[in-house]
């Protein structure tokens, strides 16, 4: 079963385009990138060459004699006869890179050369660009792949694009929704929650019709993060890396969400874990929020590098790092419990990354105001708030309120609740998260 995939658009376009240039798709480990690739070549290609690195390491001498085309494909053959190069009608995908990183450096050649298509792939866990000779700058595409949003999940549960646009229409038009819409999405919305969207886990789900095996499944996910960090983390401490991970669940779970490092070890402090945290946020298995030094535009521009919090970028990880009472209440009983705020939040930093919005929040110093995210429009600063109950958003309307703030001229609210507008806060119910970009570009 495949389950179709926004990057199925991207190389399609990818390919229609006659300048294209050699592509590497980059992402975390399990996240689907080598199915989706290997389902493009077969509906688009007569030759396939497919080259495993991990698997098949008896190529990983074929650059022995240089970096040209005819030289690759010499030592390609040598090593299996039987691969056949048919110029124009060719794909050559190279996976797992990561354990041949050079291979990078061949990609200006086969852009130069021309007659064969080339996609490389592999996880972020161990891609060093530091040991490429030269990785072909100007000759080729990165693509960065993620596991399933929330609009792709929807698409394995056989939703299609007109059920994306009326949830993208009620926001826009500030229409209601109505309560068996709300019922069904919200329905939805948690069952992706506690999934994720690895795609073995959704398959799983959608096979079964149920969350049968789909923990087991997660789980081994999180200890092949881990085996990883042991085996690519060159040059840092391995069990600091891990701790880091391991922590950022309990951390979330706190009132105080900024990341602290004693709560590591009592003595920890941030210079032993730095290296850690980045290579971690490299490796793509947690993603950093960073906490602006005021709420104003720029926001790149605009952060306090000491300050920040830790999401998983997958919120089914989070659930599935919890502990097994706190399984039976999700699974079985949809009681997100003490997790709840904490749970709704990475969902929506989820949402976020994957739509290439950057992550910032806002935590005044001596002051009970605090914002979870912002965005922005061309012209404005946008608060978003995230609730898990129903009080007020005293934060939200103080920034909007407040001629400081003079770049912040409306915010939103997500949360258990329907869409509307008033004193120039929008809400939406969780489930929209996934379109709040396109919605940021209509106003």
């Amino acid at each position: 079963m495949y389950l179709k995939r926004k990057i199925d658009y991207f190389l399609k376009q990818w390919k229609e385009d006659k300048e294209h240039k050699p592509l590497i798709v980059k992402g975390a480990r399990q996240v689907g990138k080598t199915e989706s690739i290997l389902h493009f070549a077969k509906e688009n290609y007569s030759n396939i060459i497919y080259i495993n690195f991990a698997l098949e390491k008896k190529y990983t001498k074929i650059l022995d004699d240089g970096y040209d085309v005819d030289s690759i494909i010499k030592n390609i053959t040598l090593v299996n006869s039987s691969i056949d190069f048919q110029k124009r009608e060719t794909i050559i995908i190279f996976d797992e890179i990561q354990e041949y990183p050079d291979i990078a450096t061949t990609l200006k050649a086969f852009k130069i050369d021309g007659r064969y298509d080339v996609i490389c792939s592999g996880s972020m866990l161990g891609i060093n660009y530091n040991r490429i000779h030269s990785n072909s700058v100007g000759y080729k595409t990165d693509y960065e792949m993620y596991s399933l949003d929330f609009e792709e999940f929807l698409w394995a549960k056989g939703y299609n694009e007109e059920n994306i646009k009326d949830i993208f229409n009620h926001m826009v038009e500030l229409k209601p929704f109505s309560d068996n819409q709300l019922r069904v999405y919200k329905s939805l919305f948690l069952d992706y929650c506690v999934l994720g969207g690895m795609p073995d886990v959704v398959r799983t789900y959608i096979t079964t019709k149920s969350f049968t095996n789909t923990l087991n499944i997660q789980r081994q996910i999180m200890l092949d993060y881990e085996e990883d960090a042991r085996k690519y983390a060159i040059g840092l401490d391995q069990t600091k890396i891990l701790s880091v991970y391991r922590i950022v669940p309990s951390q979330l779970g706190k009132e105080n969400k900024k990341f602290q490092f004693n709560k590591i070890a009592k003595n920890a402090r941030s210079r032993e874990y730095s290296g850690c945290i980045d290579w971690l946020i490299d490796a793509r298995v947690v993603m950093q929020c960073n906490c602006l030094l005021y709420p104003e535009l720029p926001l790149k521009g605009n952060a306090d590098e000491s300050k920040y919090k830790l999401y998983y970028p997958d919120t089914g990880l989070l659930v599935a790092s919890l502990d097994d009472e706190a399984q039976e209440d999700l699974r079985m009983n949809k009681n997100l419990g003490v997790y709840k705020g904490a749970l709704y939040e990475n969902f929506v930093a989820e949402a976020f990354l994957k739509q290439g919005l950057g992550l910032f929040y806002y935590k005044k110093d001596n002051s009970t105001l605090e914002e979870d995210f912002f965005a922005r429009t061309k012209d404005s600063l946008v608060p978003i708030e995230v609730k898990s109950n129903s009080n007020k958003s005293k934060s939200l309307s103080s920034l909007i309120k407040n001629e400081n703030y003079h770049d912040i001229n409306f915010g939103i609210k997500l949360g258990d609740f329907n869409v509307g507008l008033a004193n120039n806060i929008y809400t939406f119910p969780y489930f929209c998260s996934f379109l709040l970009k396109e919605f940021l570009k209509s106003k």
